[in-house]
């Protein structure tokens, strides 16, 4: 038995095996072995340098030492994530190109009339990596203190109250537009082309409000250049103990969180999906996944696929209630 034959075999489960040899049965199926032979791929749909890109490198990482071969990472980054997961959906299904899909995989469809791929009819959902929560942050001068200061003002001045985006449909936009829903005020979405500029206006005065990524803000809040008043995760943060949720300060039912998993392009066979999501699980109990777990405010989970495709449909399925009702759309 060989090195490579040896490293397979210890981290295969007896029931993957079996699905392996079943698949072996028929013509065609050797790459449904559990083990690869060549270098991975991982798109990114985002540039380098942001929090999806931070995650997604060190989940290649440590799958990369798991599985024996190099696990790569491609930044497509464009057209609200669509061209990195268009190249992802037209990649042959064999296991070596992935997406790293994000909360803009569930609403995209809802967003955009045209989108030229089906999120669930080509792709296989692998493994469900991290969710993540926003931070409701204002400036340290702001009169809104707390959630129940912001609905007041909101409703003290409709429409009058602004909150800053990362761009239109972005997890920092629908968050607010949630808040106006379920706190029944009306708050106004002022997008921008990325976290920072919005930031740098917030701090600046320019905008009253922002439910950004705790990565973008944590600094900035421990330096007291901004103040967080709320997170909107359904339950506290081990993170931030001392701040509410958004439901305990007012708002109540409301939670809106961010996530990123794993895709492949539908047809991979299940013997290499099975492989996929061990490798991930077993990633995100790494002490490297665990400083980014601090960093950008996660709760890893590594659900199995069944479990992650039940995940996205929920998540579809409500954002696209928030959408419609907010009218939002991206030519």
């Amino acid at each position: 038995m060989t090195m490579r034959a040896a490293y397979c075999k210890i981290r295969t489960s007896p029931l993957l095996a079996l699905a392996v040899l079943v698949l072996a049965a028929f013509p065609g199926s050797r790459a449904a072995g559990p083990c690869p032979e060549r270098p991975l791929r991982i798109v990114v749909p985002f540039a380098p340098g942001g929090g999806t890109d931070a995650i997604a490198r060190t989940l290649a990482q440590e799958m990369a030492q798991d599985l024996g071969v190099s696990v790569i990472i491609e930044n497509k980054p464009g057209a609200e994530t669509i061209i990195g997961t268009q190249a992802v959906a037209a990649s042959a299904p064999h296991g070596y190109t992935l997406l790293m899909g994000t909360f803009s995989h569930a609403v995209n469809i809802s967003l955009s009339a045209k989108l030229p791929y089906d999120p669930h009819k080509d792709f296989a959902p692998v493994a469900l990596i991290a969710r993540s929560f926003n931070i409701v942050v204002v400036n340290p001068k702001s009169a809104i203190r707390t959630i129940a200061d912001l609905i007041a003002a909101a409703k003290a001045s409709p429409e009058k109250i602004t909150f800053g985006t990362f761009g239109v449909g972005t997890s920092a936009h629908l968050a607010g537009e949630l808040f106006n829903t379920m706190a029944k005020v009306k708050l106004t979405a002022v997008p921008y082309k990325g976290a920072a500029p919005a930031i740098t206006d917030l701090i600046s005065g320019q905008i009253d409000v922002m439910f950004t990524t705790v990565a973008s803000a944590a600094s900035l809040v421990e330096s007291g250049q901004l103040r967080a008043i709320a997170v909107t995760s359904a339950e506290r943060s081990p993170a931030f103990p001392q701040l509410p949720t958004v439901a305990e300060a007012g708002v109540p039912g409301y939670a809106a969180e961010s996530w990123y998993g794993l895709f492949a392009p539908a047809g991979t066979p299940v013997g290499i999906i099975g492989r996929l999501n061990k490798s991930a699980a077993l990633a995100v109990r790494s002490e490297a996944f665990r400083k980014l777990i601090v960093n950008e405010g996660l709760v890893t989970v590594a659900l199995p696929p069944e479990e992650f495709d039940r995940y996205v449909r929920g998540e579809e399925e409500r954002w696209r209630r928030v959408i419609r009702d907010a009218g939002i759309s991206v030519e």
